[in-house]
């Protein structure tokens, strides 16, 4: 027998084995393995990059020019297969339009997120995986774009919402609009100014959860509005500080609303209406943001609230499987991305266009 010929024998013999064994299994034990087994599946580069191709071979796909169900294969580019609308006449491939096209060295993408989800540093990343810095860089912002929209809900029940604060930061530009400022040094104006960004986070006792930029200095009525406006509902009950802005804001939308006075140390109310899972979900986002990082640039920001968000609300699940589904169904990523690159990412008369 050839050589080949013996390989196939053995990865038959091999089947047939796995296969045996699996029946001598309970059911139980036949469900954490599969589970396993999905999990390895579902981290190995092979998945990463074919998952797309397998579901758009299997007629399970829409076009990304016009959303069309009919398409037929039109060769393979570079082992990509290509694919023609039968719409619209457009050829796409599995990643068209999503933060991975145009992403070369695609095999290496499996280990980087495990490595972003690690928190590793870009340099860090540039040396384990043999990448330009710039590269990384592109890299983690494309795919925390792609989240930004990921799992966005309605707030229903009981819903915890507030303000905090980050220091304004250029760094990274070419041209400061202010004087530099030393890493760790404050600022010398007291209170809440301009030279803070502020970010209005929600989360109802659920998992639903916003991170919003607002802009810089104090928050208004029209910023919790632009927030979550579109994700109250009538039975939200809505839960904050006394902040002016979020009781007109309460008024407005007819919410029930709930204020905890931390003036006169009022804490909870009725043993469940407090703000502690939100100044918890703050504590823990500023760590994250100001010694994990070690800070970032205010016209980046919302790009790491959406990171950030994305692994509180997935910290419990597959984060890989998570993120390659989420991220490569996102087919206006790529689009959303580059306009952010070009008209967004940039500070102008003290406002955070993103």
């Amino acid at each position: 027998m050839t050589f080949i010929f013996h390989i196939f024998v053995k990865k038959h013999m091999d089947t047939l084995k796995i296969k045996s064994y699996f029946s001598t299994l309970s059911s139980g034990e036949q469900k954490h393995l599969l589970s396993e087994l999905t999990t390895i599946n579902v981290n190995s580069e092979y998945n990463l990059i074919e998952l797309r191709e397998i579901k758009f071979n299997e007629k399970q796909g829409v076009c990304p020019h016009c959303g069309n169900i009919k398409y037929t294969k039109m060769g393979k580019d570079k082992d990509v297969q290509r694919y023609k609308c039968k719409n619209c006449n457009k050829t796409f491939t599995p990643f068209t339009g999503t933060w991975m096209a145009q992403i070369h060295k695609k095999d290496k993408l499996a280990d980087y997120l495990k490595l972003m989800r690690e928190g590793l540093s870009l340099d860090k990343i540039r040396d384990k995986l043999g990448i330009n810095k710039k590269t990384a860089f592109d890299w983690r912002h494309k795919i925390a774009h792609s989240l930004k929209g990921v799992s966005e809900h309605e707030f229903t029940g009981i819903t915890e919402s507030d303000e905090t604060f980050f220091l304004r930061s250029e760094k990274g530009s070419a041209g400061l609009n202010h004087e530099a400022r030393k890493r760790g040094k404050q600022i010398k104006t007291r209170g809440i100014s301009k030279e803070q960004v502020a970010v209005i986070a929600t989360a109802d006792r659920k998992s639903s959860i916003s991170l919003e930029v607002s802009g810089f200095g104090r928050i208004g009525k029209d910023d919790i509005t632009k927030a979550i406006g579109d994700k109250i509902i009538k039975q939200t009950i809505l839960c904050t500080d006394g902040h002016v802005s979020f009781k007109s804001f309460a008024i407005e939308n007819n919410l029930e609303h709930h204020v905890l006075k931390a003036s006169i140390k009022e804490f909870v109310k009725e043993g469940k209406f407090h703000i502690q899972h939100i100044n918890s979900l703050h504590s823990r986002l500023k760590k994250w943001i100001n010694e994990d990082l070690f800070g970032v640039a205010s016209k980046y920001l919302q790009n790491y609230l959406s990171w950030f968000k994305f692994m509180e609300q997935y910290k419990t699940t597959d984060y890989m499987k998570s993120i390659v589904t989420f991220g490569i169904e996102n087919t206006n990523a790529r689009k959303e991305y580059l306009d952010a690159v070009k008209n967004r990412y940039s500070i102008k008369n003290n406002v955070i266009l993103n």
